[in-house]
């Protein structure tokens, strides 16, 4: 179902779909094709350092339509800006894009973000022409600060990479939402549809993932849930949720009642 009417805009780029997907941790090429194409994505995630780039073997890229998909190069692995900053640099040199999901890492045990060293990979990549969608921690400061310094997009975590907690602290998501005019993109951590719908029916401009599908017993039927969660969860935020009461208030009317 594409929402023609409600199209995602991130740097000037126009998009249906509200699913951003990776490409990792599929149990084949082939797999990895067919999950994308059920998922709807048009965005699609690619980590620069895990990809071969050498086109005379085989390679993800070759079962990627490049027509049909806008890749998000990405900088997992990396723990410094200069690292960072490096791999997007390699990524636009071999042609992919100059479209990239900005990953800082802290340190291997949490993959939590390095705010400081973000915030310097994200000036540079900036002032050189990159459009920068970082991933960040939920923090509202960190933000601000992220669009302020031009970013696209900001992307704060739900939970820790990997780990399908969900949504850990949604509050903290409602308040990035208030505060902030770039699309927020809620970045690791969902482990199932009701978590990318929870996430939508906050308010975020969309869901990016990849273990919740390729991690799931069937990534092809998760696929398609996250999908439908994504659009259900927009639909549901659009329409605006009933308030919540404490106490029972009847369905029907009361008056004319015999």
């Amino acid at each position: 179902m594409e929402q023609t009417d409600d199209r995602l805009i991130i740097g000037g780029r126009s998009f249906n779909s509200r699913l951003m997907v990776g490409t990792g941790k599929y149990a084949s090429f082939e797999q990895t094709a067919r999950a994308l194409e059920i998922s709807g994505a048009e965005i699609i995630t690619v980590a620069v350092r895990r990809v071969n780039l050498d086109r005379s073997k085989e390679s993800l890229l070759d079962y990627i339509d490049l027509k049909k998909y806008t890749l998000l190069p990405n900088t997992a692995g990396c723990y410094t800006a200069d690292d960072a900053v490096r791999t997007c640099r390699l990524a636009r040199e071999a042609g992919m894009s100059d479209f990239v999901k900005l990953e800082v890492l802290g340190d291997e045990k949490t993959l939590f973000p390095d705010n400081e060293e973000l915030l310097k990979a994200a000036k540079i990549l900036i002032s050189e022409g990159f459009t920068v969608l970082p991933y960040c921690s939920d923090d509202v400061i960190v933000c601000k600060k992220l669009q302020d310094l031009g970013c696209a997009a900001v992307m704060p975590l739900g939970a820790p990479i990997g780990s399908g907690l969900g949504i850990r602290n949604p509050y903290n998501i409602r308040i990035i939402l208030e505060n902030i005019s770039v699309p927020v993109i809620v970045d690791a951590g969902v482990g199932s549809a009701s978590d990318a719908a929870i996430a939508m029916e906050l308010g975020c401009a969309g869901v990016l993932m990849n273990t919740a599908i390729a991690g799931a017993r069937d990534p092809i039927a998760m696929a398609e849930a996250m999908k439908l969660a994504v659009i259900a969860g927009r639909l549901s935020y659009k329409a605006g949720r009933i308030p919540r009461k404490l106490y029972a208030n009847a369905s029907s009317p009361l008056d004319g009642m015999i």
